[in-house]
């Protein structure tokens, strides 16, 4: 689905957190505080704490996912029932928190991509498998020195959303020392009582984050603690079938294609679907460019099916999914 496809509307705006809480934090820390924290305080107050909610304004307006994730249609069907009931009720969009399970390389961090580009309300998008201590989510304290906010407030404060979709990807590798559980923060920021009052370490006030979309990938759920997986729907995501394959192939080969102005025509031929198809969905889009531009060294402006086998160069290192 074309970026200009999108159709979305303002709902309302929320406040995330009260202006007064951060006029009362520079006060009560005056003198005694990091250069970070003051700064940011001072542009959280002066933005101040409305942000958007939006909602969709038709129940069809993520049905290019069919095309783009076809082997995820269980997980759209669902989200659907949300998109209706955001429309029916004139409301924010909303759905529980859900978890794309399945073996690495069937699409599932192009899926949460694909969403979060489809609802338009923004992203952002954490290697859960880089994380090494919960402060990486809910901040740390100012006292520390290279303290930081977490990602969470800092997709809130900085966004022009109060309902984004942050994707934690791979939360089944995260790891690190038991004492800063990375995931402890997911305990709070899963439910959405908790989350409306949220507080980050650095920032230090409540912070309303109950209107975030969750989407999580993961491998296996073995690793990954059960009230976790409780706050949220599981999906057991298959790999693409052979015409799911197809698909995605067409779909990624056409939006290719209108993203620039190279000349080739704007469908592929059916052995160049084939060829593409055979691939892992992560693997598609780099050997696709690698092929046209195989294409274009060689004077053509349509792909051959040897131009994938031109554009195996380097080696791919077998790092997540």
């Amino acid at each position: 689905m074309a970026h200009s496809d999108f159709r979305l509307s303002v709902a309302e705006e929320r406040t995330i957190y009260h202006v007064a809480d951060i006029e009362r934090a520079i006060e009560d820390a005056a003198g005694n505080r990091n250069e970070a924290l003051s700064c940011l305080y001072e542009k959280m107050k002066q933005r101040g704490g409305g942000r958007f909610l939006v909602r969709p304004n038709g129940p069809d307006m993520i049905d290019g996912l069919y095309d783009s994730c076809p082997n995820f249609r269980e997980v759209i069907d669902d989200l659907k029932k949300y998109v209706a009931l955001s429309v029916a009720g004139n409301e924010p969009m909303s759905f529980t928190p859900i978890l794309l399970l399945g073996e690495p390389g069937i699409g599932k961090t192009h899926f949460a991509r694909e969403l979060a580009n489809s609802l338009g309300t923004g992203h952002e998008f954490i290697s859960m498998s880089s994380l090494t201590a919960g402060w990486v989510l809910s901040g740390a304290s100012s006292q520390w020195s290279n303290a930081k906010p977490g990602k969470v407030a800092h997709t809130l404060v900085h966004g022009d959303f109060a309902n984004p979709i942050v994707v934690l990807d791979e939360v089944d590798k995260a790891g690190g020392d038991s004492r800063y559980d990375p995931m402890g923060a997911l305990y709070g920021l899963l439910e959405r009582d908790t989350a409306r009052a949220f507080k980050d370490e650095f920032i230090d006030i409540d912070i309303d984050a109950s209107h975030i979309l969750w989407v999580t990938t993961a491998n296996d759920e073995r690793a990954i603690p059960e009230p976790i997986l409780n706050r949220m729907n599981v999906y057991e995501v298959p790999r693409p079938d052979h015409d799911a394959a197809l698909r995605i192939a067409a779909t990624l080969y056409r939006e290719i294609v209108a993203e620039h102005d190279w000349g080739f025509p704007p469908e592929a031929e059916e052995s160049v679907l084939e060829r593409l198809g055979s691939l892992p969905p992560r693997d598609m889009r780099k050997r696709l460019m690698a092929a046209f531009g195989s294409a274009k060294l060689e004077g053509r402006n349509c792909l051959e099916e040897g131009d994938f086998e031109v554009a195996r160069i380097g080696r791919s290192r077998k790092i997540g999914f």
